[in-house]
């Protein structure tokens, strides 16, 4: 099962007190102070792991607490540390703060570590508050509490391009023909219902990633559909692939059809029309004249890079895979 939203508690550990104690020895009148300082706190630290790749761990596990710092003892014996706890998270996690909405990190890089809850510092013992007015203290300090927060992760996947286009426009198709990936196919909507990546070779030492996002429809932003789960990752990827059916399977106008997903990308972040975007033309196979001649105008007049593909015989798919190279260089 895909999860790309979960939210946990973190706390650290507490600090240990500081002890109250006096040297207790055969010939040594006076012996002074000798309580010890706690230990300090353990940290809570997220780690991205390359290994993982959903959220879905932390749908049953979601409480995650360092180890408190043991107390301090006499004859000055500082309290061990508390032990630091890592909690491992996909590549390309976005932490928030739930309360606020703060970001906090984003972890697009593989091991990269942030400690996300400090521990409490252990508690002075009574050793550290002699002077030379007061020789035998009989206080010590409490160790603090560790850091506590409730957080919100998002996984958006890091992709190099993305499908995009409405439901049945011939992504999954697409991305099981140029990749390894194998995604359910089917001739009704939806079939795909959670964001697949795929690893497109061109030659021995050139490749990109690419994901295909579950089928866009107009509200995807308000909810319809199942676009509004999965618009976050498309915000990764460096290059759109819009795909639209030209064949006579499809009643939709397809500049009325391109524009519709355009506007919902706009709608859930102004950016995402920004990106560079390959017009994909598919079904080429099956394709009506008047809609590809229709498409092809339109991207010439706007300045669009457009490319006739079908995923049925293999028209086109390697002049799609090395724009989309040449376009992430």
């Amino acid at each position: 099962m895909f999860i790309d939203e979960a939210k946990i508690t973190v706390k650290a550990g507490d600090g240990g007190h500081g002890c109250i104690a006096f040297r207790r020895e055969k010939f040594v009148p006076r012996g002074g102070p000798s309580g010890g300082d706690g230990g300090d706190g353990g940290n809570v630290v997220l780690v991205a792991d390359p290994q993982e790749n959903t959220l879905l761990r932390f749908r049953y596990d979601h409480i995650f607490k360092a180890g408190r710092g043991s107390h301090g003892q006499g004859s000055n014996k500082t309290g061990k540390r508390g032990a630091d706890i890592e909690v491992r998270i996909p590549v390309g996690t976005l932490v928030c703060d739930e309360k606020t909405g703060e970001v906090i990190h984003d972890f697009t890089d593989p091991q990269d570590r942030f400690p996300i809850a400090a521990g409490g510092r252990g508690g002075h013992g009574n050793a550290h508050f002699a002077s030379s007015t007061n020789r035998t203290p009989s206080r010590a300090q409490d160790g603090l509490p560790g850091e506590e927060k409730q957080l919100k992760l998002e996984l958006k996947l890091l992709a190099d391009a993305g499908l995009v286009g409405y439901p049945n426009a011939g992504k999954s198709t697409l991305i099981s023909r140029i990749s390894a990936a194998r995604p359910k196919i089917a001739d009704y909507p939806f079939t795909t219902l959670e964001p697949q990546l795929g690893v497109v070779s061109i030659g021995m030492d050139k490749s990109f990633v690419v994901a295909d996002i579950p089928g866009l429809i107009e509200g995807a932003h308000l909810g319809h559909g199942l676009g509004i789960q999965f618009l976050r990752h498309i915000e990764r990827c460096r290059v759109l692939l819009h795909l639209v059916d030209v064949s006579g399977l499809s009643d939709e106008d397809p500049i009325v059809e391109y524009k519709a997903i355009r506007s919902e990308l706009a709608e859930h972040n102004p950016e995402l029309p920004l990106k560079p975007t390959i017009v994909v033309a598919t079904k080429m196979d099956a394709a009506v004249p008047s809609k590809v001649k229709k498409l092809q105008r339109w991207c010439r007049q706007n300045d669009l890079d457009m490319i006739r593909i079908s995923s049925v015989t293999g028209e086109g798919l390697e002049e799609l895979k090395n724009k989309v190279f040449l376009k992430l260089s």
